[in-house]
């Protein structure tokens, strides 16, 4: 199962920014996506984000331990900034990488939020890690639009938004078993995707399929419990 796209603005509509003119529609309400509204939207896409990840394990092969790993590899992407990377920018700290897009209403902001408690429940190990966002619409997601949208102060502090070609994307994308799709809506689209947060080591390896369901204490332990046995 993958996440069904919903209603969209046009393609050419303005989005409403994160503290900014240029923010993506994903977050709203002047700017910010308070904690009750994050955890409004997380009732009702929490069991979607579920079945989502479930069914895309099962879909996709995606490994549960790092003796299985076939998740990550070589791409050569932009950040929102301009600047060029590739696989090294993960090296270094411990990785949530996410795939998604400023367009979308509902899991993805709820997603970046609930990872963005998660790291201030890490106390003083949240420097040692970061998320990583990886845009599935490289159309609409700009790094202009990926800084506003990341800018949010719901979302985590330090996020690294990435985008790129259609076909840099595209390769990103197989390399973490990712499902996604356009689906034309009236003049404008949306996105089918799938919806799995990858928890990579310092050295780039895949280590488990964080599970963003659970309230953001508990996704922490679960960051912990990886470091501490990392």
């Amino acid at each position: 199962m993958v996440l069904k796209g919903r209603r969209r603005e046009p393609q050419d509509a303005k989005p409403k920014g994160a503290g900014s003119q240029d923010g993506g529609p994903g977050v709203s309400g002047g700017g910010e996506i308070g904690r009750r509204g994050v955890y409004a939207l997380a009732a009702s896409a929490a069991l979607a984000a579920v079945l989502a990840a479930a069914a895309l394990a099962r879909r996709s092969s995606v490994p549960t331990s790092p003796g299985q790993s076939a998740i990550g590899g070589p791409f050569h992407l932009v950040d929102q900034t301009g600047a060029s990377v590739d696989q090294r920018v993960l090296r270094g700290k411990w990785s949530a990488v996410f795939f998604g897009y400023t367009y979308c209403p509902d899991v993805c902001p709820t997603t970046l939020a609930a990872l963005g408690e998660a790291t201030g429940d890490l106390g003083a190990l949240a420097d040692r890690f970061r998320v990583v966002f990886i845009t599935v619409d490289p159309d609409r997601d700009t790094p202009k639009a990926l800084a506003a949208y990341l800018s949010s102060p719901a979302f985590p502090k330090g996020a690294l938004g990435l985008t790129g070609s259609a076909g840099k994307i595209a390769e990103v994308a197989r390399e973490y078993h990712v499902y996604y799709q356009k689906v034309p809506q009236g003049s404008s689209y949306t996105m089918d995707h799938s919806a799995v947060v990858y928890l990579m080591d310092p050295q780039g390896r895949f280590v488990r399929p964080l599970d963003v369901t659970v309230p953001p204490a508990a996704i922490a332990r679960q960051v912990r419990v990886a470091m501490d046995a990392g």
